[in-house]
């Protein structure tokens, strides 16, 4: 009977050393395949925030940047582009911004924090193509474009503060992304001021 009740203690001993060696096994097998879930260095700085000198951008220039694997426009408007803004309401589809496409500090007519300087996501809001700048007066665009950003591949026509004009293929204004001003010349893309 000993030896039944030593071979009995044997094979519990043995079964309990199998399962914890087994436990630790799976444990150091889960680990690479548990880190191969978590995002990269290179992943987690794509969608960093980005930091733009906007120095030298003149009047009425636009500059282009990425931010998240997309265009992200600058745009540092003029007394006359700003005064084009304020008169130009009626043809546009949602002039007060009121469709949740912007932070809270950008709604308003001119979509920004301060309005000499517009930041928008470069791509249009129906497909996502990336739609041209154009400041100026253009009869070929219609009677009533004073100047802003043209899709040509489907025809939809934004102005100058990314509004999206009535009866348009884009449903909606042209995205705002948070974004606050660091200093006089430094523009942050990403985040909001906290």
């Amino acid at each position: 009977m000993s030896d039944n009740n030593n071979s009995s203690n044997r094979r519990n001993f043995l079964t309990n050393v199998t399962k914890v060696v087994g436990g630790v096994g799976a444990i150091f097998a889960a680990i690479p395949f548990l880190s191969s879930m978590s995002p990269s260095e290179k992943t987690k700085m794509a969608g960093a925030p980005i930091e733009i000198d906007i120095s030298a951008i003149q009047p009425g220039a636009f500059k282009i940047v990425e931010w998240r694997g997309k265009p992200v426009w600058i745009v540092h408007r003029t007394t006359e582009m700003l005064e084009k803004i304020k008169n130009d309401a009626e043809h546009l589809a949602d002039p007060k911004s009121d469709e949740e496409y912007q932070p809270q500090y950008a709604q308003n007519k001119f979509r920004s924090v301060k309005p000499e300087y517009l930041v928008l996501v470069g791509v249009c809001t129906h497909l996502g193509c990336s739609p041209l700048y154009k400041p100026g007066e253009n009869k070929d665009l219609g009677l009533e474009w004073k100047g802003g950003f043209f899709c040509p591949c489907h025809g939809s026509k934004f102005d100058l503060s990314g509004r999206v004009y009535k009866a348009m293929p884009a449903p909606y204004n042209l995205e705002v992304p948070p974004y606050y001003f660091a200093s006089e010349t430094k523009l942050v893309v990403g985040e909001d001021k906290t």
